[in-house]
């Protein structure tokens, strides 16, 4: 066997916890797991795991080698799935979390043009607003719309949102088109959230901050439930681009105080600090920026 074979045999018995599980899961006998492993030791001129009945430790020395070897083999796994499926069909599992509305609402036809395209990679796609743990729940991706992605994980920035005020043209025909945020008072208020007071923050033209406070006539987490208020006249509503671009586009909502500028939110594609990307993440993360992409020239037209 190789030196790569013992470490990524080595790396197996770590994360198993037992020699006789690690050899179950690679289908070979425990005492050739066993001879592998004091081999390993022998090379290394160190204990790497304790051993001694009723006591199953791993060392200090062990734990280091762990760290740096596991990394390396996943990058050899990854290296060698990459070139041996280079001119063979692409398959295998590929798990990812997504914003809700944001998902079912943007990305849901960059998602079946992903998976039309890779017919083999077993895609599962979670569409949830809770902030997923990334190594723990075991997911390849996650995307976030947020201001602050954080320091925790690998994050990279492939679009923006805005959130932006919006009505309806028969509910401004009913109520008026308020021109400040001091107009907006008795005016029917629709919010994204539970809160029985409210404020929506913005900045003029001059970046001076303007906070606007109120009482909201409807309230929801769901930004798709309010867009559909606000077409059917409800009231004004402050809503992510994302969701009202085809609305806007037929005329059915108009925004208003256009003037103010509402805080942007970055759309972050982010893995765990010890999740490599192999070729099927890769290919989706290529999508994903492809649909941000597409989005900021829509959004811009």
């Amino acid at each position: 066997m190789g030196q790569i074979e013992d470490l990524r045999l080595f790396t197996i018995i770590v994360e198993q916890g037992s020699i006789s599980r690690a050899a179950d899961t690679i289908n070979i006998a425990k005492s050739a797991v066993s001879r592998r492993l004091s081999l390993l030791e022998q090379r290394y001129g160190a204990r790497l795991i304790n051993r001694e009945p009723g006591n199953w430790e791993i060392t200090a020395t062990g734990h280091e080698l762990y760290q740096r070897v596991s990394n390396v083999v996943n990058d050899v796994d990854e290296i060698e799935s990459d070139f041996t499926q280079a001119t063979q069909t692409l398959a295998g599992p590929l798990t990812v979390s997504l914003p809700r509305e944001f998902g079912l609402s943007f990305l849901n036809p960059s998602l079946m043009i992903f998976k039309a395209r890779h017919p083999e990679i077993q895609l599962m796609v979670d569409f949830d607003d809770h902030k997923v743990d990334l190594s723990r729940d075991n997911y390849d991706f996650a995307i976030r719309i947020t201001p602050d992605v954080g320091s925790d994980i690998v994050a990279k920035r492939i679009g923006s949102s805005e959130h932006k005020v919006f009505a309806s043209p028969s509910y401004l025909a009913r109520k008026g088109t308020p021109t400040s945020l001091s107009e907006l008072k008795g005016h029917d208020l629709l919010q994204f959230g539970p809160s029985r007071r409210s404020n929506w923050m913005f900045k003029n033209i001059s970046g001076k901050a303007q906070t606007f406070e109120f009482q909201p006539s409807l309230n929801s987490n769901s930004g798709m439930f309010l867009l559909e208020a606000t077409l059917t006249g409800l009231g004004i509503a402050r809503l992510p681009d994302f969701i009202c671009q085809p609305s806007i586009a037929a005329g059915t909502v108009i925004p208003i105080l256009t003037d103010l500028v509402t805080p942007e939110f970055g759309i972050y594609l982010v893995h765990s600090e010890g999740r490599r990307l192999n070729r099927r993440m890769r290919l989706f993360a290529e999508q994903m920026e492809t649909a941000c992409l597409a989005q900021r020239h829509q959004f811009s037209c």
